[in-house]
């Protein structure tokens, strides 16, 4: 079996507790080096989870010939040079959300890639759990009938490790919904089948976020189709249980504690038929998400994210910020064509 042979760009914390294993559980998936601008800290990752090598030389394992793919999990503002370096390299590519911090990087970012015919994929992982997946067959198959209004309780307390530049940086992309905001977008997106059109949002700040950072916001975002979206998304609320929603002509889907990393969470579909507990075979999401990765490498499929949607899901998410900032409705910009996810 041909293996993939990976670079980790980023000695992040999804990283160390999420990606390291997700790479590692494919059967032709192996890690060869880490690379991070603090020595450090990459030779310590680098032990820590047995990988060969470090390095705080891109360019250097950019060209190695032995490296087919790279995962970036940097903050938000190294993606665009990241991403555009390795793709010049001909690297595969799987690059955390927000794909970057603006659309017009996020459309250079998948132009790169295409010009130099390399995949490149988001790392929406949410997209890849079970139980999304399964609601999404039921809404296909009419459990719900037409799907007129969805509900998305994502109010967390983010854990005191995780916090630093989300809460402190704008610069590069903290806040709420660059980190939270754009999950739901996406999500919504692969449930529905559907693009945002517009969104209304209303933002709350100094609970955590410094310097004006926003850690809180209640937003609407209206479907092509219709359907009507209501997000809540915090890093300040410590004892709420997330879920997601889906309301429509004949029925009503309920999944409580799904918009989480874990492989855990709970579906009910309520119809005219009664009540009814829906079955969901849970399994790790990143390693769902790197095994599609992986086929979309050696077998032409398509990545459960691609870069396409990480640029869809961005746009919205910025129109979010955007609304908040203006007080008013904001179209989403409808730059790409909707690509069906698989």
């Amino acid at each position: 079996m041909t293996q993939i042979r990976w670079a980790l760009i980023g000695a992040s914390t999804i990283a160390d507790e999420w990606m390291v294993n997700a790479i590692c559980s494919q059967p032709d998936g192996s890690i060869k080096t880490i690379v991070s601008g603090n020595e450090i800290r990459a030779r310590e990752f680098a032990r820590k989870h047995g990988i060969p090598s470090s390095s705080t030389d891109l360019a250097a394992v950019l060209a190695d010939p032995a490296i087919d793919a790279v995962y970036i999990s940097s903050t938000n503002e190294k993606h665009l040079p990241q991403v555009l370096a390795a793709a010049n390299a001909r690297k595969h590519v799987l690059c955390e959300k927000p794909l970057s911090l603006s659309q017009e990087e996020a459309a250079q970012m998948i132009e790169a890639c295409a010009a130099n015919k390399v995949t490149l994929a988001t790392n929406h992982h949410l997209r890849c759990a079970a139980s999304h997946r399964k609601m999404r067959d039921l809404i296909r198959e009419g459990a719900v009938g037409t799907p007129l209004y969805v509900r998305v309780f994502h109010a967390v307390s983010l854990p005191p490790h995780l916090r630093g530049w989300r809460i402190e940086r704008a610069d590069a992309g903290g806040g709420v919904i660059l980190d939270i905001s754009v999950h739901d977008v996406d999500t919504l997106r692969f449930l529905l089948d559907d693009e945002p059109f517009e969104v209304s949002a209303m933002t709350s700040s100094g609970t955590l976020g410094a310097a004006g950072l926003v850690d809180g916001v209640m937003g609407i975002i209206r479907f092509k189709r219709g359907v009507l979206a209501q997000i809540h998304d915090a890093f300040t609320v410590p004892y709420a249980p997330t879920g997601l929603e889906v309301h429509g002509t004949a029925g009503s889907l309920f999944a409580r504690d799904v918009m989480t990393q874990h492989a855990v969470g709970q579906i009910e579909l309520r119809s005219a038929d009664g009540v009814r507990q829906i079955d969901v075979a849970h399994r790790d999401l990143y390693v769902t998400a790197v095994a599609q990765f992986h086929r979309a490498i050696t077998d032409g499929q398509v990545p459960a994210a691609t870069g396409i949607d990480g640029y869809r899901s961005l746009t919205a998410a910025l129109a979010l910020v955007q609304s908040a900032q203006t007080g008013e409705h904001v179209a989403v910009p409808s730059q790409y064509a909707q690509q069906k996810s698989v």
